[in-house]
């Protein structure tokens, strides 16, 4: 690959990279957002609803970062709280309910860790939800389209099938942090990214992920038909999986097996 692993967390982070809502607007008609989590209160970082995919119907839920320094304010920088994943949670089995499948679009650093959101058991929300979307019988797609940080992100990755933007990073940590642990240091951010395989390429080595989605023309109306038309065939073919419970199980219990890591 030409960049780095730490030019690839930039471009990941880049502020004109499309968002969940972008992809949202530009692959699905007639969205229709529900909001709340029934609990609490509706956390503007994650947004779901109901919408047509060439015609049927699905479940989509996103991350949502925001572009203008307003919005990121507003969507709380993409770090869900517990309600927002919560709100994630409702809608998922609301589509099982209904027989919807759902698409997912992440692009967090990670769960918000405020004092507020562990009061608000920030953990065990994000634990249900790995629980939970482990058995639902619907498919499920879940697509990296900038950071997915640790928890946060897996809280909404617990998918049929994973996809990553060619420029996406996965991580269980981010570089500065993890350079912050290790060597209290956060010069050390770059080295810790290429230790910690976090791009696309090293995700898809180990089996995190099924596919690499390049970022030829991203945001471009080309861009967005690319994906409707990737996701209506993957669809397609996990809602005649017979077995789609028991293979989700297995690909996660079978993810690095075998896989050679490269220094």
């Amino acid at each position: 690959m030409s960049e780095s692993a730490y030019e690839r967390v930039k471009l990941a982070r880049d502020k004109d990279r499309p968002t969940g809502l972008d992809y949202i607007r530009n692959i699905f008609k007639g969205f229709i957002e529900f909001h709340g989590d029934r609990r609490y209160a509706d956390d503007p970082a994650i947004v779901g609803g109901i919408a047509r995919l060439n015609g049927s119907p699905v479940t989509v839920i996103a991350i949502e970062k925001g572009h203008t320094a307003k919005e990121r304010t507003y969507r709380n920088f993409g770090a869900p709280n517990p309600e927002g994943y919560r709100k994630a949670l409702r809608l998922m089995k609301q589509a099982e309910k209904f027989g919807r499948p759902i698409i997912c679009f992440i692009d967090t650093s990670g769960a918000f860790c405020g004092i507020g959101a562990e009061e608000r058991g920030q953990g065990q929300a994000i634990a249900e939800n790995l629980m939970e979307m482990s058995t639902l019988c619907v498919p499920v797609i879940s697509i990296l389209i900038g950071e997915g940080g640790s928890g946060g992100a897996l809280a909404l990755a617990v998918a049929d099938r994973v996809w990553m933007l060619q420029n996406a990073v996965y991580s269980v940590i981010s570089p500065e942090g993890c350079a912050s642990i290790l060597w209290k240091d956060l010069a050390k951010a770059e080295t810790a990214a290429q230790s910690l395989k976090l791009t696309a390429e090293d995700a898809k080595s180990l089996g995190v992920i099924e596919r690499i989605l390049s970022e030829k023309e991203i945001g471009k109306k080309e861009f967005y038909d690319r994906i409707r038309t990737l996701l209506t065939e993957e669809l397609e073919e996990l809602e005649h999986d017979p077995d789609l419970v028991s293979n989700r199980y297995d690909r996660f219990r079978n993810i690095g097996t075998g896989a050679v890591i490269k220094e």
